[in-house]
């Protein structure tokens, strides 16, 4: 048996819009467009997936503050790759988060930013250590 990830599964309000928000951040970082189908689609790197499927029971739009999912966070390349990504942030629909300490709001070892969507879900772009 190997361990990790096969899959995460998001539910969203509106697939339409969850494609919207998503599609420009996982390119970005190299995911690859899947399977779609009315309500869903998936983002495909290496052996593991993300699936956006829209929820049965839709209350609003997702709070990472109360139980549940926090936050995803993604491999981000090179420190100058993660700063370009967020960069393009604000363009493309996600609001920087914690500024007044980026690049090291995790800490003085960890380079990274966050980045926060309309519906409320914050994504992490990590880089990697030389």
């Amino acid at each position: 048996m190997s361990a990790g990830l096969h899959h995460v599964e998001i539910w969203v309000a509106s697939a339409e819009r969850a494609a919207a928000e998503w599609s420009w951040l996982l390119e970005s970082l190299g995911w690859e467009r899947g399977d779609e189908w009315p309500g869903g689609f998936t983002w495909r790197a290496g052996g593991t997936y993300l699936t956006f499927t829209e929820a049965p029971r839709q209350q609003g739009d997702h709070d990472r503050r109360r139980e549940g999912l926090n936050h995803l966070a993604f491999r981000g390349g090179s420190p100058e790759d993660v700063d370009r990504i967020l960069s393009h942030a604000p363009a493309n629909g996600w609001t920087p988060l914690y500024q007044d300490r980026y690049p090291h709001a995790g800490g003085p070892d960890h380079y990274a930013g966050w980045i926060e969507n309309a519906s409320g879900f914050k994504a992490e772009i990590v880089a990697e250590r030389p």
